[in-house]
């Protein structure tokens, strides 16, 4: 078995950014710049936000934070994103997630620019890498395929079972498993909390990916031997053993898992490590497609 290490590829393409940073300051032009945008004070999303602003600041990139009240009107929010849009200095967008309940945020996705769409939520971005055009591909599935790559884990032929069908994870992973490259060329099932005959389909599976939100979820009696397992999930539970009170879990039960594997990702130090790397490969995408 042997531990998927989130946190040394994370930081393979920082340092591999940092070096395309210095060539950049060497012709003295402009660094690349990503704007994020966070309404009300949802804890996740400060964490998350700080560790992009963290990321950008290690790496080179300039980065904008712009923080709304809760009680912002989704008008506001769209006046703030079309200025935002026109600025050429800014290369990518993203508009935290999730947005308060009065907020439409289908709307607010689509109102960001496509070539700036970081995030790669956008439905231009999503249609392209469905028909497989060159587009910005969700930061966490981005992650998931630059693992498998970056282990050289074999894709080809493999059965592969996602097991979540969001439109964040589970859907456009499974496009790229299943598409004409390497990775992907796997045969793909998507499952759900809804499908029935579950354990006897994760049986089969050569490579699994576990989106569902849900702590613990995949159990030993699910994964075959040598199976490779991707856990997304990040599950925050109460725990008497650290000094928070609480720890991070991921959707797969990975003590009595790991043994089994081939390969396996941690929660935390796996794939939770990787969206904030993958969304700085796609800032820097965005800023190469402008030069």
């Amino acid at each position: 078995m042997q531990i998927i290490d989130g946190k040394k590829i994370a930081d393979d393409i920082y340092r591999e950014l940092s070096a395309e940073i210095e060539v950049i300051k060497n012709l003295d032009k402009r660094l690349p710049h990503l704007a994020a945008v966070i309404v009300g004070n949802d804890g996740a999303s400060e964490t998350y936000v700080a560790n992009k602003e963290r990321a950008c600041s290690n790496v080179g990139f300039n980065s904008t934070i712009i923080r709304y009240p809760e009680n912002i009107s989704q008008q506001d929010l769209l006046v703030k994103i079309k200025e935002l849009n026109e600025n050429n200095e800014i290369d990518g967008l993203i508009v935290q997630l999730p947005l308060p309940a009065h907020f439409d945020e289908q709307q607010v996705i689509e109102a960001i620019n496509p070539n700036k769409d970081v995030d790669g939520f956008h439905p231009m971005n999503v249609g392209k890498m469905l028909v497989g055009i060159p587009s910005f591909i969700s930061a966490t599935p981005l992650g998931i395929i630059e693992l498998l790559s970056r282990y050289k884990i074999e894709t080809v032929g493999k059965s592969c079972v996602v097991i979540g069908r969001s439109n964040i994870v589970g859907k456009p992973v499974s496009v790229l498993m299943s598409r004409n490259a390497y990775p992907g060329n796997a045969t793909v099932t998507i499952c759900h909390s809804k499908t029935k005959g579950l354990k006897e389909i994760c049986l089969n599976a050569d490579i699994l990916i576990v989106a569902i939100g849900k702590p613990n979820y995949l159990t030993a009696d699910m994964v075959k031997e040598g199976a490779v397992v991707i856990d997304v999930g990040i599950n925050r539970i109460k725990s008497d053993k650290t000094k928070s009170g609480w720890k991070l879990i991921g959707d797969v039960a990975f003590d009595e898992v790991a043994p089994k594997c081939g390969y396996i990702t941690p929660v935390p130090g796996g794939v939770g490590l990787m969206t904030v790397a993958s969304l700085l490969l796609n800032t820097m995408k965005a800023y190469k497609n402008k030069h």
